[in-house]
Formats: C-alpha cells, sequence, structure tokens
C-alpha cells in the first residue's frame, strides 16, 4: 500500500511540474508576443509622424542619440529629422511601411520591412521604396527608436534597363 501511496504522490507532483512548465511557457510566449505588437505598434507611431511632419511625435518616437544612414549613405540625427518636420520639408504624401518582421531580445528588438514614401522634396516630387532595419530601445517603459538603416529598392533594376 506503501508504494502505491508515494508512486500516486510521485506521479501527482511530477504531473504538477509538467503543467506548471506549460503555463510558465504560455505565458512567456504571450510576453513575447505583446513585446513584438508594442514594438510593431511604435514603429507604426513613427511612420504617422513623419506622414504628417509631426516633430513632437517624432521627438518621443526616437532616442535623444538616434541615428539613421539613409538611403544615399548620410548619416542623420534626431534634430535632423525634428528641423524637416518643422520645415515640412519633405512633405510625405505616403509613408508607408510593410512585411515587418520584429525580433526581440531583452529591452531590445530589431524591425525588417519595406518602406513606400511619397511626396516633394525641395519641390521636386518623389515616389520611393525601401527596406528599413530598424534597432529599438525600452526606454521608460515604452520602445524607442535607436537607430535605423535604408537601403533604395530598384537601384539594379535601373541600371539594368539601362544597360540594353
Amino acid at each position: 500500500m506503501k508504494t502505491v501511496t508515494v508512486f500516486t504522490l510521485t506521479f501527482f507532483a511530477s504531473s504538477l511540474l509538467v503543467f506548471g512548465q506549460e503555463s510558465d511557457e504560455q505565458n512567456a510566449a504571450l510576453q513575447a508576443e505583446r513585446e513584438k505588437d508594442a514594438v510593431l505598434k511604435a514603429e507604426d507611431d513613427l511612420a504617422t509622424a513623419y506622414l504628417n511632419s509631426d516633430a513632437d511625435g517624432i521627438a518621443r518616437g526616437v532616442t535623444e542619440d538616434y541615428m539613421l544612414t539613409n538611403s544615399t549613405g548620410k548619416i542623420t540625427t534626431r534634430a535632423d529629422d525634428i528641423a524637416e518636420a518643422e520645415k515640412q520639408d519633405p512633405k510625405y504624401e505616403v509613408f508607408e511601411n510593410t512585411g515587418m518582421k520584429v525580433r526581440v531580445h531583452g529591452n531590445t528588438a530589431v524591425v525588417i520591412g519595406r518602406t513606400h514614401t511619397k511626396g516633394t522634396s525641395g519641390g521636386k516630387p518623389f515616389d520611393s521604396n525601401f527596406q528599413f532595419t530598424d534597432t529599438f530601445i525600452k526606454d521608460g517603459g515604452r520602445w524607442r527608436l535607436l537607430a535605423g538603416h535604408v537601403s533604395k529598392l530598384g537601384w539594379g533594376i535601373r541600371k539594368a534597363e539601362s544597360k540594353k
């Protein structure tokens, strides 16, 4: 009888551990999805701020030491982006991110995706597509953009067409 009781108690205790581990894993997976959603929301909020030339929105969304390597290789800063928004140059008609994928590691997240922009800059129209990589950090409980890099899409297409 003691053997049956010990076996039953052991089985019950090990079942609780397995169910507890599954619950912890489920909670961790749910938390990871919430963080990914929060990063994508921060990315979307920034796209809206750029679209609307919202200098305050840009200031909230990027860190004080934010840097971007743009499609021409020029490095721009938070101050540069805020000044452009205040001047409304460039002025966007479209600023849309698509195909985004997020990786979160602790208080750091990396987003890759594509951006379509359309508008005017220096009085000249533009309509461009880019591939981007953005690095976010969790700062004061919210996700903010620390660094970015963009590459213009379509360069190779134009070169190939010009060789014909």
